[in-house]
Parts: C-alpha cells; structure tokens; sequence
C-alpha cells in the first residue's frame, strides 16, 4: 500500500509541477520545476501512507 501512495501522490505532483512550470517558461523549467515536484509527491506520500494507513 505505501509503493501505491507513494506513485499516485508522485504522479499527480509531478503533472502538477509541469502544468506549473509551463506557466513559467518553456520546456525546461516545466522539467525541472516537475523533477522537484516529483520529489515533494514522494514524501507526501509517505507521509500520508505513515499517518493515516499504518
């Protein structure tokens, strides 16, 4: 159940930062501003995973 919280809060987080970083700039600050995002998906899922289903 972790491994699924940690990829669904990834992969919203990640789409999220790309829509964000669009906004911004061009391709590459989407890519990184979506890496970073990513990054923030995995500890919230945790997180989340930690708090609420352990």
């Amino acid at each position: 159940m972790q491994k699924l919280c940690i990829f669904v809060s990834m992969t919203l987080f990640s789409y999220l930062g790309w829509y964000l970083g669009s906004l911004v700039g061009e391709f590459m600050t989407a890519f990184l501003v979506s890496g970073t995002f990513s990054l923030l998906g995995v500890w919230v899922g945790w997180k989340v995973h930690h708090s609420y289903l352990t």
